[in-house]
């Protein structure tokens, strides 16, 4: 039998059981500060995950994982199109990581109302095209069917848009565009999207590919690019990079090379904010470590103190102070659980009532989400407890030292 295992126990019920004991104050306050410390460091993972999760669904919801384009494209938001043709659609939806292909076509113009006037781009999508993101996400209105081969007047914009120009659900809208001369076009409102942190997203005008294709002078093969979404665990940049190998040096039939891009180097400034994020995660899983590992410290130093003759005893029947050091970590393990059983507790019951019921609100207009997002998968919640076990154990490991500094003769001298 583990001898310090055993110990542990016997001493860990008779803390239990035991009020008169000068530690239950230490070790209660030890406990809740390694509960409170756990359950923040859960909701505060949760938060900023599901935020960062959230943002940048949103920001891929516009524009895919990955676009392929003309290699013109990183220069310019109009860019000349390029052959989508469905050899190159099907190599690319042959990709293991690849869940769909959906062409895409943009031009620049400006929009001027009775009031205002502002620049955008008018995006044309066809019926290949995956909508269910604007539509768990539309404001008002309705997502209407685009279509390649027939055009429409009808358009979906950003509320942050329609809000600049006082435009609200079927007003019309003038529209005019610069080719080798200036051409006007009528288009009318039949939906608004909530606004985006990527504000060439909120100059977006979702329309049918085949009106932005006739602007443009391309076809239904002849498009702006193709936009990639990913299957689920995928990784971003692996998959660019295997796409990018395998169109180096291809051209289409005009001789325009392909540009492959990702949505993290489309939006660089977004994603580098979102990076800052992960510095407010470690300040606050070292603070809240720490204030859990002090308190407990203080508990072990009470315990240590308080059993000074159970210790002198025990060096007295032959123990060695390795052991009873490993007794009184194993105690402190058996305290630092207790807490932890409170603060996943806690913290979980915090996580699955916002998750389900969205208590937590936040302003769409200033945070683009009309929730707190919370998303907890479970490795990090795993490497969360035991991060903090470990942690705790390792602050215990320099005052369990104290030990070897109590002599048995006057530790029992007053017993």
């Amino acid at each position: 039998m583990n001898f310090p295992l055993f110990i542990a126990r016997r001493m860990y019920r008779g803390t239990e059981a035991d009020k008169r004991q000068v530690s239950r104050p230490a070790v209660l306050i030890a406990t809740i500060g390694i509960a409170i410390g756990l359950a923040v460091m859960i909701v505060a993972v949760a938060v900023i995950v599901g935020f960062k999760s959230q943002i940048r669904e949103i920001i891929a919801g516009f524009g895919g994982d990955i676009q392929v384009g003309n290699l013109e494209a990183a220069q310019s938001v109009e860019t000349p199109p390029v052959v989508v043709d469905d050899s190159l659609r099907a190599v690319l939806a042959d990709h293991p990581q690849v869940k769909r292909v959906q062409r895409f076509s943009m031009k620049a113009g400006m929009i001027k109302t009775e009031v205002a006037f502002q620049g955008m781009v008018l995006k044309g999508v066809g019926p290949e095209y995956d909508l269910s993101f604007f539509r768990r996400h539309l404001v008002e209105g309705e997502i209407p069917m685009f279509s390649d081969s027939a055009t429409t007047n009808r358009v979906v914009l950003s509320k942050t848009l329609a809000d600049k120009l006082h435009l609200k659900l079927g007003d019309k809208m003038d529209t005019y565009y610069i080719q080798t001369d200036i051409r006007a076009r009528r288009l009318r409102v039949v939906g608004l999207h909530p606004p985006t942190l990527a504000e060439d997203a909120n100059r977006f005008l979702l329309t049918d590919l085949c009106r932005v294709n006739r602007l443009t002078g391309g076809s239904r093969e002849r498009v702006t690019g193709v936009e990639l979404q990913l299957r689920p665990g995928a990784s971003l940049e692996e998959t660019t990079y295997d796409l990018a190998t395998d169109l180096s040096g291809a051209e289409d039939a005009y001789g325009q090379a392909y540009c492959v891009r990702n949505v993290e180097q489309l939006h660089p400034q977004v994603f580098s904010w979102l990076g800052i994020l992960d510095v407010n995660i470690w300040v606050i899983l070292i603070l809240m470590v720490g204030v859990a590992g002090f308190t407990m410290i203080s508990g072990l130093l009470i315990l240590i103190i308080e059993r000074t003759a159970t210790i002198g005893l025990l060096k007295s029947l032959g123990a060695c102070n390795t052991s009873i050091r490993h007794l009184f970590l194993w105690l402190a393990v058996f305290l630092i659980g207790k807490g932890m059983v409170w603060g996943n507790l806690l913290g979980l019951l915090c996580y699955f009532v916002q998750r389900w019921t969205g208590v937590m609100r936040l302003d769409p207009a200033t945070y683009y989400m009309d929730r707190v997002p919370v998303s907890l998968p479970f490795v990090y919640w795993l490497l969360l407890n035991v991060g903090t076990l470990l942690v705790s154990l390792l602050m215990l490991l320099g005052p369990s030292y104290l030990i070897t500094r109590i002599r048995p003769a006057q530790s029992m001298r007053y017993e």
